[in-house]
């Protein structure tokens, strides 16, 4: 969705900025860059609730490659680089697309801005030589950061911006202390981003403590109303099915529906690589991601995706926030996830950028109490459907817990993650 009461030029970018959002496929500001890029040119600090795919990347990007333009026009020629911007983002993948952003936008300005990519996964070393002569702009995964300060790969002293992108998933990916450990090698003088789709109690401690009188930023309504979702195009679905037949019936809905490329999130890597495995004997093009694979098998697989090579991606959570696979028409939840937050995150990856999209949950007679407490913690009702021939015939067990979605009551991991963010840089 764009906000087309505003120009990026409205906003203050430059020229050259202008012309990377046009090239990058922006006709026109979405809601979050309207609101958060005037913001961040002006020095603010912002913090940022916005639902995936609503172009939270280009928000901070556009107006931070601007402020290094500026500060490296004025910089003596042949001066070392340091990092003046430093991106934490949770996986490989964001941090892969973050930086592909950065870059592809960098190449329109008319000095150079140099932005370094660093995620764990494959080799330090090739990162360690594509920091030799320094970086103004860094990528970074909290671990691989930290081992390439440890190699000496670079500094922070310097540093004048801290974005955190998810920052709500860098906290439940138990970052929490390496995020502090970055903290500390920061001067206490910069500037502040921080996006994140959801606000737990860990995130908004963590606001509390870095940021400076921000301006807010919210915009994740889309995911959470009945009356946005339809202004958002996202259909869902769910379907009553006994749980030994949800492969079937899932070649059956591809088969018959028609689905081009569908994005099926598991519970687990064994059930990643099984039903996968299954697919792929019924003759469907189907490849599982998750993170017991190599980072270049990972990329492969999620390019074959993107190109149509591949029907089905099945995935764990970790594709639940950090790739954009644009167009994706179908999101399927064959397993339940186990927070509201990540059902938000998981349909998030359709439906993005204006177009539709359909989510689809598999319900069994044991998950429905899992799948009730999800639609109140969403405020909606999604109505049950059966398909003909796959008809549920089993019971709820007796006894069966009636959800796996995380209760209020903070869990120790929560408390540490909460005590962490709280003790501050």
């Amino acid at each position: 969705m764009s906000d087309t009461s505003a120009t990026f030029a409205s906003l203050g970018l430059s020229p050259a900025l202008q012309r990377a959002a046009r090239e990058l496929g922006f006709e026109a500001p979405t809601p979050v860059q309207a609101a958060a890029i005037p913001a961040a040119l002006a020095g603010h600090d912002v913090l940022a609730s916005a639902e995936t795919g609503s172009g939270k990347t280009a928000a901070f990007a556009f107006p931070l490659l601007q402020q290094v333009e500026s500060r490296n026009a004025r910089a003596a020629a042949g001066a070392a680089r340091a990092p003046q911007v430093l991106v934490l983002v949770p996986t490989r993948e964001l941090a892969a697309q973050a930086g592909a952003l950065l870059r592809a936008a960098a190449r329109c300005l008319s000095v150079s801005v140099k932005v370094s990519i660093l995620y764990g996964g494959v080799s330090i070393n090739p990162q360690l030589m594509a920091l030799r002569g320094g970086a103004d702009i860094v990528v970074a995964t909290p671990g691989r950061l930290l081992d390439v300060v440890e190699h000496n790969g670079l500094t922070l002293a310097d540093l004048r911006c801290l974005v955190l992108d998810e920052a709500d998933r860098l906290l439940d990916a138990g970052f929490a202390e390496e995020l502090q450990r970055v903290l500390g090698l920061l001067p206490t003088q910069r500037q502040h981003l921080l996006f994140s789709a959801t606000f737990p109690a860990s995130v908004q401690a963590l606001s509390d403590t870095l940021l400076r009188d921000p301006v807010r930023v919210t915009l994740t309504q889309a995911l959470t109303q009945d009356t946005d979702l339809a202004d958002r195009r996202l259909t869902e679905r769910a379907i009553t099915v006994d749980a030994a037949r949800r492969t079937p019936l899932l070649r059956h809905l591809i088969e018959q529906e028609g689905w081009t490329r569908v994005l099926v999130f598991v519970a687990t890597r064994y059930a990643c690589d099984h039903v996968a495995d299954k697919l792929c004997r019924a003759g469907l093009a189907a490849a599982a991601f998750h993170g017991d694979a190599s980072q270049g098998a990972r990329t492969r697989v999620l390019e074959d995706f993107k190109s149509g090579a591949l029907r089905v991606l099945v995935a764990t959570d970790l594709g639940g926030r950090g790739i954009d696979i644009a167009g994706l028409p179908v999101v399927l939840n064959y397993d339940l996830p186990r927070a509201a937050a990540d059902y938000v995150h998981r349909i998030g990856r359709t439906a993005r950028a204006g177009a539709e999209g359909l989510a689809v949950s598999f319900v069994s007679a044991a998950t429905e109490g899992h799948f009730r407490l999800i639609e109140k913690r969403q405020a909606r009702r999604v109505p049950r459907e059966q398909i003909a021939g796959f008809e549920p015939t089993d019971a709820a067990p007796e006894g069966a817990a009636t959800g796996g979605v995380k209760g209020r009551r903070p869990s120790k991991k929560d408390k540490l993650r909460a005590a962490a963010a709280r003790a501050g840089s």
